[in-house]
């Protein structure tokens, strides 16, 4: 089903309403259809750092980016079950992922009602279940497709997995654990999953909501900060789930091999730079000092050392410092938090004026956010989408167009210039 949805015009950037375009005739409908959205940025909601791999302290970003773009949402299919992700096949049917374990597909605009065969059980407990899908660089040759999920522990609870099987007739079959996270706990399984160039697969895992209090010991003492552990990473990976022997952990004692950066909270957003070749990350903090991150081999993201965010509820402080030696500072960071998760760095010809931004789902913000990147700092940002519902995921379509996955209302949508 593909219905199309539009901001009013008039309405303010805090207060904008989507409506059904089927509500709306003529004269009315056409001003409903076009609208430049407001910034939203101000120096006490978010900040940049000039150069992520410096120690410095970011500054508050004030100004909003040049380039504000007429456009619309369009409803893609709706009556999904809480969607995680979504991928492309080349035949262009859509993959989703569902929380509740199911794997979805849409083809020529419907979503079919049986789901894919041969998913592996998942724990759709809290956060846990049928999160992340990725297909293989080279998904045309081989049909492999990736999935990361909370896979049952042996004796109860959950731990990060990613899988791998072939997709035939509808159906994955053959299907290979390839990577296990050693850790457990509740919630924050992270589990975004990324190509480079050269064909290794990139997986975050989160820190699985392990308590964080304490002085700069206790905290430094976190299961985040410790090698010998999957809390709070981002992992390097083979295709198959071998560990790269360039890894930059490879051969220190007490060490896990695969490990590729570390000192991350919840990282539920993963890309790369199509034509930089960089690795952007975005994390959640506790209440406020979410972050977008540029991930460096080997490097220290500081969770919960240092950090922008506090305590929920009491406000009362968490870490030692906002910064401190031998630990990456945010790129960007949010406060108030607006829990980020999905990246997007945008590469189409359908938002000229967009090209190399980068997007940020919202889900407490319940927003999209367009940050404005000059090489590897962030220059401005302002919000989009804002009210219409959790985004789980933003992603770039074979034509051009963002698409966003909404896990509540279930549903995905994407961004269209105004006008056609």
């Amino acid at each position: 089903m593909r219905q199309r949805t539009r901001v009013q015009a008039g309405a303010g950037p805090g207060t904008s309403a989507l409506v059904p375009a089927r509500a709306r005739r003529g004269q009315i409908a056409r001003l409903a259809a076009i609208v430049l959205l407001a910034a939203a940025c101000s120096p006490s909601s978010a900040a940049s750092a000039p150069d992520p791999r410096t120690t410095t302290e970011p500054e508050p970003t004030a100004q909003s980016p040049a380039g504000q773009v007429a456009h619309e949402v369009v409803t893609v299919v709706r009556g999904l079950s809480n969607p995680w992700s979504l991928a492309w096949l080349p035949n262009g049917d859509m993959l989703v992922t569902e929380q509740s374990g199911r794997l979805r597909i849409v083809r020529d605009g419907e979503l079919l009602a049986e789901a894919v065969q041969g998913v592996p059980e998942v724990v759709a407990r809290g956060q846990g279940g049928l999160l992340d899908v990725a297909l293989h660089p080279d998904f045309e040759t081989n049909r492999l497709l990736y999935l990361s999920y909370a896979r049952p522990r042996e004796g109860g609870g959950a731990s990060t997995g990613v899988v791998r099987g072939r997709l035939q007739d509808d159906a994955l079959v053959g299907l290979e654990q390839i990577w296990v996270a050693q850790s457990a706990g509740r919630n924050h399984y992270g589990s975004r999953l990324a190509f480079d160039a050269e064909g290794y697969l990139y997986v975050t895992a989160g820190d699985r909501q392990v308590s964080a209090r304490g002085g700069l010991a206790e905290l430094s003492a976190h299961p985040s900060q410790d090698l010998s552990t999957h809390y709070g990473v981002v992992v390097r990976l083979h295709d198959d789930g071998r560990i790269p022997a360039d890894n930059p952990f490879v051969g220190r004692d007490g060490a896990l091999a695969d490990i590729y950066s570390y000192g991350h909270r919840n990282p539920q957003g993963l890309a790369f730079h199509p034509e930089t070749g960089d690795l952007w990350l975005n994390e959640h903090g506790p209440q406020g000092g979410d972050e977008v991150n540029l991930i460096l081999p080997g490097r220290n993201y500081g969770w919960p050392v240092v950090g922008h965010g506090v305590n929920y509820g009491s406000g009362t402080r968490i870490h030692v410092d906002t910064n401190r030696e031998g630990m990456e500072p945010p790129v960007h960071y949010w406060v108030p938090s607006i829990a980020p998760s999905g990246l997007l760095v945008y590469t189409g010809d359908r938002f000229e004026e967009w090209r190399g931004s980068m997007f940020v789902g919202g889900l407490a913000g319940q927003q999209l956010a367009r940050l404005s990147l000059e090489g590897r700092t962030v220059t401005g940002e302002e919000t989009l989408v804002r009210g219409m519902g959790r985004i789980r995921d933003v992603r770039q379509g074979p034509d051009g167009l963002i698409y966003l996955v909404f896990d509540s209302p279930g549903m995905i949508a994407r961004l269209e210039p105004a006008g056609g």
